[in-house]
């Protein structure tokens, strides 16, 4: 899909999501921080908690979008399903990736092999990404297409380094294997499946399947062990099988005993992927522009509602994805694409929208360019005022605007400076019109 077909309004969202999530994810000092910013601490809402089921409402609404055309063009079924399936592990490998950079856990840091890693890592990340740059239309020379298979010869061989390094010297004894990346994958994975093989409405039919599965699983069955069923954050079901599967040694490090993104959460997750799916058939109809609009404020609002409703009795709440979240977070994701749809594809207000194009277009990138970026800020150590020492982004945040700034306001100011770092570099990419995809 080029840019010029793409829909606008769907770059936007995804683009204003991602500055969001680089934002709440990125402050100064964590204990400095407006509530906003900041998901709420078990039940209930912030907008924070708004950012990921965004991204994947929004990965739902470009299924029919991208896989429709190709479907509706008869492309050859199996072919997009090897299409969904290596997108897929590759957004779920990343995502392993992103949680074991930089260090892969290496059982030695001070092993001239050590050294070695480092170089090969970033070897192969700027081979990969140099791969995907020589992929793009400008490129489409065979002299490029000689030099990008290459780079891919080099990417392959440094990515086989890194494993045979693994095999020997990286411990993942207490890696984290659930992750925001790897929930996205299997959300896409299930969505492109249930796209090509369902129909909308039984694609409608199964979401709500799962949401009912998903309520009845967390508030009806007894936990293993004896406990009555329960809602709460170390003993409710889907505590209970992320310990089973993976035991603690595997899950979110800030807790160990749960994970926001585990397996059973994943269920619900997958609705919040269904609701953005159906949203981009009917944004894909033969609807009028005004029906369309209508359609999607007027079901976000419905949905709105529900959620609301459903809290009373199955609690809005992020971290373990309940099913009145799933329904209440379609509402406001209908009601923003509805809005920015009508503002940016039909009235063509386009003035505001560059920095979250920028972002839109290529937002996996941004994604992954800042987690990278936050852990090397502090992996790489310097000094500290006494000698100790410490990270190199939190050197530079305690010599920058704490200096000048209140602590709540200097905090916002460096998680609004990481945005606009990883602009710049989006930017760079989007003027050059290099779009990187899996």
């Amino acid at each position: 899909m080029t840019t010029s077909n793409r829909l606008l309004s769907l770059d936007v969202m995804r683009g204003l999501t991602i500055a969001g999530m680089i934002l709440v994810n990125n402050p100064g000092d964590w204990g400095n921080v407006y509530g906003p910013l900041l998901h709420a601490d078990w039940h209930g809402c912030t907008p924070t908690d708004w950012v990921f089921p965004f991204f994947l409402f929004m990965v739902g609404v470009a299924i029919p979008l991208a896989l429709g055309k190709r479907k509706d063009e008869g492309e050859d079924l199996r072919k997009i399903y090897r299409k969904i399936i290596s997108r897929s592990l590759i957004i779920i490998g990343l995502g392993l990736f992103l949680t074991a950079h930089p260090t892969f856990y290496f059982t030695d840091k001070t092993s001239p092999w050590y050294v070695v890693h480092l170089i090969i890592m970033a070897t192969a990340m700027v081979a990969v990404f140099t791969r995907e740059v020589l992929n793009q239309k400008q490129f489409q020379t065979e002299t490029w297409q000689q030099r990008r298979k290459w780079v891919s010869y080099l990417a392959w061989s440094a990515i086989a380094c890194m494993v045979v390094l693994g095999i020997f010297y990286y411990d993942f004894s207490h890696m984290r294997f659930p992750g925001v990346l790897q929930r996205i994958g299997l959300v896409y994975l299930a969505c492109g499946f249930l796209f090509l093989k369902a129909s909308p409405r039984m694609q409608l039919l199964t979401g709500v399947g799962l949401l009912l599965l998903y309520w009845g699983l967390m508030t009806l069955v007894p936990v293993p062990g004896g406990i009555a069923p329960n809602l709460e954050a170390e003993t409710n079901l889907g505590a209970w099988l992320d310990r089973a599967i993976f035991s603690t040694n595997h899950l979110w490090a800030a807790v160990k005993t749960w994970d926001p993104e585990g397996l059973l959460s994943t269920i619900p997750a997958i609705g919040t992927g269904i609701a953005g799916m159906l949203a981009g058939e009917w944004v894909r109809s033969e609807k009028s522009d005004y029906e369309k609009v209508s359609g999607l404020l007027a079901v976000g609002a419905l949905l709105f509602a529900l959620g609301l409703i459903w809290n009373e009795f199955f609690p809005l709440n992020k971290k373990i994805w309940t099913s009145s979240y799933v329904v209440y977070m379609a509402g406001i994701s209908l009601l923003f694409l509805g809005t920015i749809y009508w503002l940016v594809d039909i009235k063509g207000w386009k003035g505001w929208i560059a920095p979250f194009q920028i972002y839109g277009v290529n937002a996996l990138f941004a994604f992954l360019l800042s987690g990278i970026v936050a852990r090397l800020l502090g992996t790489i150590k310097v000094p500290g005022p006494e000698g100790e020492p410490v990270g190199i982004g939190s050197w530079l945040y305690q010599h920058s605007f704490v200096n000048f700034l209140s602590p709540m306001n200097a905090s916002l100011a460096w998680a609004i400076c990481n945005v606009l770092l990883i602009l710049g570099a989006c930017w760079i990419l989007y003027r050059n019109r290099i779009y990187i995809k899996v």
